[in-house]
């Protein structure tokens, strides 16, 4: 059993991109496909375990820019053959390392990233994200809903730690099964986290996934507010 996640995506990474063909997330798909090319458009963003740059292509569309980052660089390989449409920039990164540099971004973005945090990271790392950001920048999240579980289906939890992170098993088509972090957050639970960092705080509720958007705090904002939408 594979305990690092690092490792479980770069086996996974040739088969990563059949996690979009599911015919009934469709819907989803263009929904926030739609979202965030309207919050990023003619921003510069910086994209967090961009993958294998599915999201990457759908937000650079309308962004001035993206720099993508991922620790993986099997999938940064497989972003670079993506054909995109703007200014995009790969780098081999580790999310928890990331530096700050000369740029201060209009946008972060992570897309089914924020369920492989260990709990215990998240308010390190919000401190962290929000210092890339321009005040009044903004921050986005997508991840999966929670399902129920039934027999045999993968996607059950199989495994919960003394944090209440909870884990899944997975078989890859290799045939390697790896134990995989995998956390869904309640409204409340996100919401107190990206009060942490950010202001004017929503989440949208679609069938499979959930969106969390939230603007860096300035001195002159007002206590985060909480708007849920479905």
């Amino acid at each position: 059993m594979n305990q690092n996640l690092a490792a479980y995506y770069r086996d996974r990474a040739k088969e990563y991109d059949k996690v979009y063909l599911n015919p009934p997330e469709q819907d989803d798909l263009l929904t926030a496909a739609r979202l965030f090319q309207n919050l990023f458009s003619q921003k510069v963003i910086l994209e967090i375990a961009c993958g294998t740059g599915y999201w990457t292509e759908k937000i650079a569309q309308t962004a001035a820019s993206v720099d993508a980052t991922d620790i993986n660089e099997h999938l940064i390989e497989i972003a670079r053959e993506r054909p995109m449409p703007g200014k995009v920039t790969f780098s081999t990164a580790d999310m928890y390392d990331l530096m700050p540099g000369n740029i201060q971004y209009d946008g972060l973005f992570g897309g089914f990233i924020w369920s492989h945090i260990l709990l215990q990271d998240l308010d390190v790392l919000m401190d962290r994200w929000s210092g890339f950001l321009k005040e009044g920048g903004t921050m986005v999240f997508i991840d999966s809903n929670p399902v129920e579980n039934t027999p045999h289906d993968t996607r059950n939890i199989t495994e919960t730690d003394e944090h209440g992170n909870t884990y899944q098993t997975r078989t890859l088509e290799n045939g390697t099964r790896h134990r995989v972090l995998k956390n869904f957050p309640t409204p409340e639970f996100l919401f107190q986290k990206l009060s942490r960092a950010g202001t004017d705080i929503e989440i949208v509720h679609l069938t499979h996934y959930w969106i969390a958007t939230c603007k860096r705090k300035t001195t002159k904002n007002a206590p985060a507010s909480n708007t849920e939408k479905k």
